[in-house]
């Protein structure tokens, strides 16, 4: 329920700029009351999720409404395309995620496509995306990049970076290159907890930064900072606290040793685990503002008015005791105002309709198909088995939106049969028994198709896949992953990512559509 508040008065400078900073989010597929409101007294940006999010023309409308309230408002969304979508939560998204652009290496087709993906939220009146994910996937393990990450090479995230950075803000909609500096080498989701990196500056500098200079190069209008320690900088706070990281790595100049960056610095979600566990919402915003962030990203995980006051308070109260000037929080403010009124100019060029076709040609290139030496598959042609198996999915990605094969190849080929399995049905021998033989009697006298995710990172996923492959010989395997692991069956199928064209592109390699 909201809470009735009167409205800031306009006079009131420090309520609007501690309103300013903040980015929050809502439920629901029309504007509250509390967030117009909130709107009308300086509130500066607001998040979009899946759960705002029905069809373009309800998203249009919303964004309108938004606007209504504050013309310059940052209209912010999660897209990155791939795994990670907002706009089509529902179905799965229409982009390949930043792996499968990696993996084909060509920045102007990754320009294309953030270009279109960028004309798709202009059309819908978001003007400012949490996206490109900048990070070096450089630990295999690592549970919350993975796919989200256009690979494990520096110098080819640094061009794949720019390339989206540049292909979305042609059109007009600004850039977040993340997660500052860099959450590619961590083993623990910060979503739960508190990543601790060991790393030197030296390595830092010469792998993980290179993508953010290169960001920052080709003219990125917001970096996110990531929730992760890094020792080396700073033994004490996370990078999103740290002015180690942000005013002394990030903001100061090259001849000082920083990046010289001078755009908005948001952070990740303040609500996630990482933060929220270990220092609380309130405290870790003021101390993220103090710090030289300029935006706080309150995530999906909290959405009502009583954050927002809660956090408004805090940042007030810190700027009378002392603890945050009141200098610092303005021009904080002034650059989310800044970057607003850059967006409002962009917004009023023509719109142009998003090719959606970029993104089916580049999942298609993306594939990489391994066929078993003396075992030709032939295609798919009727009714098969899928057996898919299916990790807990993080937070990022979510478990709303569908992913896979089978629903596409029962489109096309009545009688198909499916089941999913997660790690309880495998958690000991007497359950990997029980699977295999439950696949296996269920794909008899049919072709079968495991699909995986992550295979390399999940030993109940990479056993009950040797256990269906050694007893059947024939299966087709299709990773939607990071293909970390060697490929397996008659017939292996990398699609670098489970977003919907991923998976349109290796059913087509099944059924004989596309030889790829």
């Amino acid at each position: 329920m909201s809470i009735l508040v009167p409205t800031v008065p306009d006079s009131d400078q420090l309520h609007r700029d501690a309103l300013t900073v903040l980015q929050p989010g809502f439920v629901g597929t029309s504007a509250p009351d509390w967030v117009r409101r909130h709107l009308a007294a300086g509130l500066g940006s607001v998040a979009l999720f899946g759960r705002n999010v029905t069809d373009p023309a309800q998203l249009a409308a919303l964004t309108a409404q938004l606007r209504a309230e504050n013309p310059d408002v940052l209209v912010a969304i999660d897209e990155e395309g791939g795994d990670v979508t907002r706009l089509e939560s529902g179905s799965g998204s229409s982009w390949p995620g930043n792996l499968a652009l990696g993996a084909i290496d060509d920045p102007a087709l990754t320009r294309d496509v953030a270009r279109e993906l960028g004309r798709a939220l202009a059309e819908c009146g978001v003007n400012y995306n949490w996206a490109p994910s900048a990070d070096v996937n450089s630990n295999p393990g690592n549970p919350v990049i993975g796919v989200r990450s256009f690979g494990a090479d520096p110098e080819l995230c640094a061009r794949h970076t720019a390339a989206w950075v540049e292909g979305l803000q042609s059109v007009g909609v600004a850039a977040c290159a993340k997660h500052f500096p860099g959450h590619g080498d961590t083993a623990v989701d910060s979503h739960l907890g508190l990543p601790v990196v060991e790393v030197d500056v030296d390595l830092l500098r010469s792998r993980d930064l290179v993508p953010f200079k290169a960001a920052i190069a080709a003219g990125a209008k917001a970096v996110m900072t990531a929730h992760i320690m890094i020792p080396a900088l700073d033994p004490r706070l996370p990078a999103t606290l740290s002015p180690a990281v942000l005013s002394d790595l990030l903001r100061a100049a090259p001849a000082d040793g920083g990046l010289g960056y001078q755009g908005l610095i948001v952070t990740d979600g303040i609500e996630m685990g990482a933060i929220a566990d270990t220092f609380g919402i309130g405290e870790g915003t003021v101390l993220a503002l103090a710090a030289g962030a300029d935006a706080i990203c309150v995530g999906g995980g909290l959405s009502d008015e009583e954050t927002v006051l809660h956090l408004r308070g805090a940042i007030v109260a810190a700027v009378r005791s002392g603890r945050l000037s009141e200098e610092r929080l303005a021009a904080a403010a002034e650059r989310v105002r800044g970057l607003g009124s850059w967006a409002r100019i962009e917004a009023q060029g023509e719109l142009v309709e998003p090719d959606l076709a970029i993104g089916l040609q580049a999942a298609r290139r993306a594939l990489r198909v391994v066929r078993a030496p003396g075992r030709p598959a032939a295609p798919v042609t009727e009714r098969p088995y899928v057996a898919s198996f299916s990790p807990q999915a993080n937070i990022a990605v979510g478990d709303e939106t569908p992913w896979g094969v089978a629903g596409m190849l029962a489109a096309r080929l009545p009688g198909t049969r499916s089941a999913s399995f997660g790690p309880e049905a495998a958690a000991d021998p007497a359950g990997l028994d029980e699977l295999t033989a439950q696949v296996v009697a269920g794909a008899e006298g049919r072709r079968l198709v495991v699909v995986v995710r992550d295979a390399h990172r999940h030993a109940w996923m990479a056993a009950a896949l040797d256990r269906l492959v050694t007893a059947r010989p024939d299966a087709l395997v299709v990773e939607m992953g990071v293909p970390q692991a060697r490929p397996v069956g008659a017939l292996h199928i990398a699609t670098h990512g489970a977003a919907r064209v991923c998976g349109l592109a290796a059913v087509e390699v099944l059924t004989g559509q596309f030889s790829g």
